[in-house]
């Protein structure tokens, strides 16, 4: 039950720890010239809807393959 407690914190921060990488990175990104003008607020919220996204997507990748790491001696008897 321990063990529980723990991957959820791990995934949590996890999560967190790559939305804000993903942020980051689109910050790089001028999608302003895509938007229309004025719309300050809808292109903020673009910008955190593709953060939330993107780090969530690789934040799936990163925990799977911790997952999938964690099973490997299992291969072997």
């Amino acid at each position: 039950m321990e063990d529980f407690g723990q991957i959820a914190l791990v995934s949590i921060l996890s999560h967190l720890i790559f939305i804000v990488i993903a942020w980051y990175a689109l910050q790089a990104i001028r999608l302003d010239k895509l938007l229309k003008q004025n719309h300050v607020v809808q292109a903020r919220l673009l910008y955190i809807l593709l953060a939330i996204m993107i780090g969530s997507s690789v934040s799936n990748f990163f925990l799977d393959y911790l997952q999938w790491s964690k099973q490997l001696p299992l291969l072997l008897p």
